[in-house]
This record gives structure tokens, C-alpha cells and sequence, in this order.
């Protein structure tokens, strides 16, 4: 911009001289050389301020076009960036139709389940009021049958009175299998209907976080269809002539034990293979007499060892509290003696107990120290010349070495066999 101010101050200048010259041309002649001297100094002067000129133009041009290439660059970079939100807000609106979709079939489930919950429900009530009536009939008979045998002791039992005590016997065993079949579908309906819950709830928190930036979702648990054990299932084996009541079991890691509180509390697996027999279920056991824990533990090594207590097991409002006191075995200190142990999950944690379910998987009666004992966590098999796994199956002996478990056994046993037979 300077040189061409500059140019323009020039050819005014050199314009006006020429006219000067021309008009000084008829006061006195001026020699013939010195008149064209002149006019060759005014072309090079011009010629000089032209050259000036161009290459300011020529770098002006340069700068320019610079400056036209970096836009046209950020631009490209602005389209890139636009085309990828543009692709990223698509896959998020699939993902939100998606949902949506799942949603709504979530809800139609949630309808049928709330129908069959409260079908069962009738049929309860009417059963339990047939079971009602035939208790009244059955102590209707009993009194009448008692009155016949009091009345006539050397007159043997009418055929007829035996056929149909029989017949009311079987029909109030009929009627309790039946009230425990409609109980185990009552709480099965009443666990998928939390675990739809559940879905709903996380299905609509992901819809909440949804915005114009482009943050990843995080990592959440979903409910698992994990089978569960029924109501009256129970594995007993003989251990020392005895029957022992087994209450986990793991060998070849096929069940995965990262389950949820509910699952925890009603049991889940396979009594043939890997399974949990559940705490409601062991503290019903176990609250009956004094009973025996043993625990059966088998390395990589194929070594063997096991422990004994007398225990203590609180219910549900206790979180299953555990006190242990350490009776035989070959496990010194296995697990902590004379302390509460509380039973926590991933999404059931008990007070003061941090995140133990979280880091190491499973759930478990922890302690102080997570990841130490474990027999509920994440089995690992062995890996050569690798670090051994902390947060599967392991346990942590007296030297402080830690043992990965390739077997597993909890077994509970009444601390009085007689009272048990």
C-alpha cells in the first residue's frame, strides 16, 4: 500500500513537469539535448517507481495467496470436523431409536409381567383358601376320628377313614408344592420385574446425558439372565461318613459369579456344576442348631487344603453378617476370626467396606483389606511366567503368599450329628 501512494505522488510530479517544460518552451528555446536528457530521466524515474510497484504487488499477491491457503486449510478442517459430528450425531440418533425401541418393548414386558404377578396373586389367595378349607375338614375328621377311637378302642380303623386321611394327606402335600411352586414364580416375577426396572432406569439416566458434545456413555452393569436355584434345592455329599450341605461350588469358572445382590440372596448356578446355594437359603439352614463351615481349597498344584468353623450367619437386615472361630485345618488364618463380616455386592455395598465388589468381582464377606480371600471372584487360569491375577480366586496364606485356587468347596454340616439325624 506504501509503493502504491507513493507511485501515485510520483506521476503527478513528472505530469507536472512536463507541462512546465512544455509552456517554458515558448518563453526561450532550450537546446534540442538537453529536452530529451530530461525526458529519459522522467521515464527511468517512472519505470523505477513501476518496478517498485510490481514487486510490492507481486508481494502482496504472495502474502495473499498465503493467507487464502491457510483459510482454505481451516476450512477443510472445519468440514472434516463438521462431517464427523454430522456421523457421530447419526449413530447416536440410531442409538437413541434403538433405546427407544427397547423401551417400549421393556414396557410392554413390564405390563405382562404385572398381569401374571397379579394372576398368580388370585390364584394364591384361592388356593390359600382352599388349603383353609381342607384344614378345617381335615380337623373336622381328626376330632370325629379321635371321638371313634374313644368311643370304640377295640374296633379296628374303618377302611374308608384310611383312604381318606390318605387322600387328605396327599392333597395338602399337593397343596403345598403347589403354594411353593407359586411362591418361587412370585419372587422370579418380582426379580425380572426389578431387573426391567433396572434397564428402565439406565435406559433413561443415557438419555439424559445425551448433548451436543460428543461424550461417551459410561460403563454400566446390566442385569444378567443368570439361572436361578429353586426354592427347596439343596446338594448334600458325604464328607467323613457324614452328610455335608454344600453351598458353593466352583472347578472350571463356567458361571460367572460377578452377580447382583438378589442373585447373591436367592442363589444362582447349576448343582451339578458351578453354583451359589444362596444366603436366605444357607442362613434358613444355619439358624436351625449350631453349624460347621468347612471350606475345601484346591491350587494349580493339585495340593489340598481345608478349614473348619463354628459360625454365626445374621439375616438380610444384617447383611448376612459372618462370625467365624476357627475349630481344625491346615489353613492358619484363612479367614478373619472374632470380626462381623459383612456380605457385599458390586450394587449392594455394606457400610465401610469401600469398593472391594467393584475392584476385585464377586460378592464376598470382606474385610478390612480387599482382595486377600476370595473365593468368589473372577477364576483365572494359571499363565506361564506371568504375574499371578489378584482379583480372581485366591487366597493369601500365613507367609503373605498369595495362592491362585483352582477349586473350590463350602460346605455346612450340623456341629451335633445327632441332632442332624
Amino acid at each position: 500500500m506504501y509503493l502504491i501512494k507513493l507511485f501515485l505522488f510520483i506521476v503527478p510530479v513528472v505530469i507536472a513537469s512536463r507541462i512546465d517544460q512544455d509552456y517554458s518552451s515558448f518563453d526561450f528555446i532550450s537546446p534540442e539535448p538537453k529536452s530529451r536528457f530530461a525526458m529519459l530521466d522522467d521515464v527511468k524515474i517512472l519505470a523505477n517507481g513501476l518496478l517498485q510497484l510490481g514487486h510490492g504487488l507481486k508481494d502482496f499477491v504472495h502474502k495473499t495467496k498465503g493467507q487464502i491457503n491457510d483459510i482454505f486449510q481451516k476450512l477443510n478442517i472445519f468440514d472434516q470436523s463438521f462431517w464427523d459430528l454430522s456421523q457421530q450425531t447419526n449413530e447416536i440418533k440410531e442409538e437413541e431409536k434403538e433405546l427407544r425401541r427397547t423401551t417400549s418393548k421393556l414396557q410392554v414386558k413390564n405390563e405382562e409381567v404385572k398381569n401374571m404377578s397379579l394372576e398368580i396373586n388370585s390364584k394364591l389367595e384361592s388356593l390359600l383358601g382352599e388349603k383353609i378349607l381342607l384344614q378345617q375338614k381335615v380337623r373336622y375328621l381328626e376330632e370325629q376320628l379321635t371321638n371313634l377311637i374313644k368311643t370304640q378302642p377295640e374296633i379296628q380303623e374303618h377302611p374308608e377313614v384310611t383312604s381318606l386321611k390318605t387322600f387328605v394327606e396327599q392333597q395338602d402335600n399337593s397343596i403345598k408344592d403347589l403354594l411353593h411352586t407359586v411362591e418361587e414364580q412370585y419372587r422370579q416375577l418380582n426379580q425380572q420385574h426389578s431387573q426391567i426396572q433396572e434397564i428402565e432406569n439406565q435406559l433413561r439416566r443415557t438419555g439424559g446425558q445425551e448433548s451436543t458434545e460428543n461424550s461417551l456413555p459410561s460403563k454400566s452393569r446390566a442385569p444378567r439372565t443368570t439361572p436361578s436355584l429353586h426354592l427347596n434345592e439343596t446338594k448334600n455329599v458325604e464328607h467323613d461318613g457324614s452328610s455335608w450341605t454344600l453351598i458353593q461350588h466352583r472347578i472350571d469358572g463356567s458361571q460367572n459369579f460377578n452377580e447382583t445382590w438378589e442373585n447373591y440372596k436367592y442363589g444362582f448356578g447349576n448343582l451339578d456344576g458351578e453354583f451359589w446355594l444362596g444366603l436366605e437359603k444357607i442362613y434358613s439352614i444355619a439358624k436351625q442348631s449350631d453349624y460347621i463351615l468347612r471350606i475345601e481349597l484346591e491350587d494349580w498344584e493339585n495340593t489340598k487344603h481345608y478349614v473348619e468353623y463354628s459360625f454365626y450367619l445374621g439375616n438380610y437386615e444384617t447383611n448376612y453378617m459372618l462370625h467365624l472361630t476357627e475349630i481344625t485345618g491346615n489353613v492358619p488364618s484363612a479367614l478373619p476370626e472374632h470380626k462381623d463380616l459383612m456380605f457385599s455386592t458390586w450394587d449392594h455395598k455394606a457400610k465401610g467396606h469401600f469398593n472391594c465388589p467393584e475392584s476385585f468381582s464377586g460378592g464376598w464377606w470382606w474385610h478390612d483389606v480387599c482382595g486377600e480371600n476370595n473365593l468368589n471372584g473372577k477364576y483365572n487360569k494359571p499363565r506361564a511366567k506371568t504375574k499371578l491375577e489378584r482379583r480372581g480366586i485366591s487366597w493369601k496364606s500365613q507367609n503373605g503368599k498369595l495362592h491362585s485356587i483352582k477349586s473350590t468347596k463350602m460346605l455346612i454340616h450340623p456341629a451335633d450329628s445327632e441332632s442332624a439325624e
